[in-house]
This record gives C-alpha cells, sequence and structure tokens, in this order.
C-alpha cells in the first residue's frame, strides 16, 4: 500500500501532465510537442536519455541500486511501454481541457498512458534504492496506424539497457467496455492481427444510361464488397473468427456518368496466424474472380500490418498478482477477458521479442455505464483522470517485484553453481 499512497501524492502533477498533453495532441511519429513534455517531466530524474531518429520517440534507462553488485550487463531488466500518439478526430467531449488543435484528439486514451508513465518513472527514481534491476521506459510515437513500435525496436529500444529486456508490460485504458477502475488481463493471443486491403476495380467509364456499352466498375466493387462478407462464413471456422470491414468506398462524379473506376478499402483482423496466411490468398483470388467474370480487371493489394498480440502466461500471471498486490483480490479490480479484443497494437512488435503482458484498465468515469458509453476512438470518449494514480503504482510495482524476482532467480542459480565444498 505504500506504493500506493505514494502514487496517490503525485495526483495532482498526474493530472496537470495529462491535461496538457490533451490540450495539445500529435498524430503520428513526429510528436515535437509530447517529446518536449516527457523530456521535461523526467529532466533531474537522473536517467540515461536517449531519443529517435526516425521518430521522436524518449527511451529513458534507470538504474536500480538494490541487491549486490552485479556484472555489467547480468542485472535484470524490465521494460514499461507508453504510446503517445493521437488521432484524426474532432473532440466534442466539452472538457474544460478539450484539444487546443482542430481535427485532432487523445481519443484512445495514450496521453493517460503517457502521464502514467511518468507517474511511474517518479516514483520508481524516488524508490531506486529498492529497485533490484534496471527499467527501460518507453515513451512511443505512431501506435494509431504508424507501427512507432517497430521503428522503436529496430532503432534499439529493447536493448537500451545494454542487454535485452527480461519482461515488458503495456497497458491500455478504455472508456468503455469495463466497470470504472478494473483491470483486465488474458494469456495468450488478447488482441487480433490487424491487415489492410486496398481495391481498385477497372472498367470502362461511359453514360449512366447505357451501361450494357460500358465496364461499370461501381456495381462489380459492390459485389465484392457482399462477397468478402459471404467469404467469411463460408470458407473460415466460426470458432476461429476473422472480421472484413471495408471503411471506405468511392467511385464517379455524377449520378449518370458510369466511371472508369471504383475503388475500397478494408481492415482485416484475425486471431490466429493460420487464419492470417489464408486471408493472404483467399481475399485476391475471390475479387480476381469477381472482376474476371464480369471482364474488367482489379488491383489488389493486401499490405500485413500489426501480428496477433500475444501475452506471456507466466508474464500475464505475473502482473495478476501484481495487481493483487496493489489493489487486492476481492472489489472486482480485476477480471480476466474470456474473448480475445478484435482491435489490434503495435505493442505486439515488443511482445513477439520479449515475454510479457499487456493490461487494460477501464478509465470510465465512476457513475457512468461501461455498456453504453462512447468506446475508444470517439469523439465523445471521456477518460476519468482517476485512474492515473492506479496506473502508475502497477507500472512502478509490475517493476520492481519483476526485478526482485529475476534477481532472486540468478542468485539461486549462482548458488547452485558453486562448488560443494
Amino acid at each position: 500500500m505504500e506504493l500506493i499512497d505514494e502514487a496517490r501524492g503525485l495526483h495532482d502533477t498526474l493530472v496537470n501532465w495529462r491535461h496538457a498533453l490533451h490540450r495539445e495532441p500529435e498524430i503520428g511519429l513526429d510528436l515535437p510537442r509530447t517529446q518536449e513534455k516527457v523530456l521535461e517531466a523526467i529532466d533531474g530524474l537522473g536517467f540515461e536519455v536517449s531519443t529517435g531518429t526516425d521518430t521522436t520517440s524518449v527511451t529513458a534507462v534507470l538504474r536500480g541500486e538494490a541487491g549486490a553488485p552485479a556484472a555489467e550487463g547480468s542485472r535484470p531488466v524490465v521494460l514499461l511501454r507508453a504510446d503517445m500518439d493521437a488521432l484524426p478526430v474532432q473532440e466534442q467531449t466539452g472538457a474544460e481541457f478539450t484539444s487546443r488543435i482542430d481535427g485532432t484528439m487523445h481519443a484512445c486514451g495514450h496521453d493517460l498512458h503517457t502521464s502514467m508513465l511518468l507517474g511511474a518513472a517518479t516514483l520508481l527514481a524516488d524508490n531506486r534504492h529498492k529497485l533490484a534491476g534496471d527499467v527501460v521506459f518507453m515513451f512511443q510515437p505512431g501506435e494509431e496506424g504508424f507501427d512507432g513500435a517497430s521503428v522503436m525496436v529496430r532503432e534499439g529500444v529493447l536493448d537500451a539497457a545494454g542487454r535485452r529486456a527480461d519482461a515488458a508490460f503495456g497497458l491500455h485504458v478504455f472508456s468503455s467496455t469495463a466497470p470504472h477502475g478494473q483491470f483486465v488481463t488474458r494469456p495468450g493471443v488478447m488482441m487480433s492481427a490487424s491487415d489492410g486491403l486496398f481495391v481498385t476495380v477497372r472498367g470502362a467509364g461511359g453514360h449512366g444510361s447505357a451501361p450494357h456499352a460500358a465496364k461499370d466498375p461501381v456495381t462489380v466493387a459492390a459485389e465484392m464488397v457482399l462477397a468478402l462478407q459471404t467469404m467469411v462464413t463460408r470458407q473460415f471456422d466460426m470458432f476461429d473468427p476473422c472480421v472484413v470491414t471495408v471503411g471506405r468506398l468511392a467511385a464517379g462524379t455524377k449520378r449518370n456518368v458510369i466511371p472508369d473506376t471504383a475503388e475500397f478499402d478494408a481492415t482485416i483482423r484475425t486471431f490466429s496466424g493460420a487464419n492470417r496466411e489464408r486471408m493472404q490468398t483467399a481475399i485476391p483470388r475471390l475479387l480476381e474472380g469477381i472482376a474476371h467474370a464480369h471482364g474488367l480487371d482489379v488491383d489488389v493489394r493486401y499490405a500485413a500490418e500489426y501480428p496477433l498480440t500475444v501475452t506471456d502466461q507466466a508474464e500475464t500471471e505475473f502482473a495478476e498478482s501484481a495487481i493483487a498486490e496493489l489493489f487486492g483480490r476481492a472489489g472486482g479490480r480485476h477480471a480476466r477477458l474470456a474473448q480475445p479484443l478484435s482491435g489490434s497494437e503495435d505493442f505486439s512488435r515488443v511482445l513477439a521479442e520479449v515475454p510479457g503482458s499487456f493490461i487494460g484498465l477501464s478509465a470510465v468515469p465512476a457513475g457512468v455505464d461501461h455498456r453504453t458509453s462512447a468506446f475508444n476512438h470517439s469523439p465523445f470518449a471521456t477518460f476519468d483522470d482517476g485512474v492515473l494514480t492506479d496506473g502508475a503504482a502497477l507500472y512502478a510495482q509490475l517493476a520492481l517485484a519483476k526485478t526482485a524476482e529475476l534477481a532472486a532467480h540468478r542468485a539461486l542459480r549462482a548458488h547452485r553453481a558453486l562448488p560443494a565444498h
């Protein structure tokens, strides 16, 4: 409970950080104002700080001081991640600290993630004498479709402490789905893979009154959109679900003109590697078949994006024990997800390299029905500042407890390796 009390002492600071970030949201890989705020917040705390080359990321390493001295490169390392970017959404919440940037909003709660990780950085800097290893703080731009995690991995964030991280943890808040203040976890597949589909149907334009004299790409594109839904239900097992959603459909300039081309884009979500691989052949085959049946051509681009977010069983159980240690096992503060989430995450890039877990936290305002509140990415999405201290405390607890556990395991192995007398 001491760590919780320390986190609560930071409440006003966390809120100020969050509101400052929320007022000035930035999109993509280039977040100069956000980076500046993060660097200012950790200045003077004794971190080894580096910034990205291809993105405005911040990587900060804290060296713990607990335990017996260890050889360089042999101390436990835990990575904690927060994403920092916003979305191209016009805010409609009416909050006092509403976005000042037209058409840009922290509609997914990344301002909370960043503030909570800054809080954890402060807590751990104050408790470095208890920290039995090193902590890498990963402040990441470009989660919302820009694959910023991949950039940071390429630039060496996983080895920033001098050796590969032993475990990695991330938090994500929700403005819906779960009751206020509840943490959610899931071992194994937690979130879907995400891929993009970009289609151009090529026909021959003509007069709307004489479609037989043209090759209409609009009706063929419409047939393709519907056929994709039938394909999902007829070619893929319902117990290994897939989602294909066409989010953009464009063609023509006037109601009586048949255009030369029609375009549509779709997002594809899968929950297994096998189905993800099948989609990459099944979709082009289907669309090319429809186009050829009508005597048209089609360009199909299938873009692999984020892989499955797969959490480690042991590290997820460890995170659950940290939640129980801080908040107790009663009171509904933790639940396991019965099914994976259909959203996707580039933290999957980190979890593919380092065992770890991804933890959800409901920031639904107290007294609001989580079943009807606006979900993440909505211009009406509202996140409660009250969870900031809980998130900061959990980040810090994960680092303290995991480095202590790893250090104890290493000491035991070293003792067993000593020659018998």
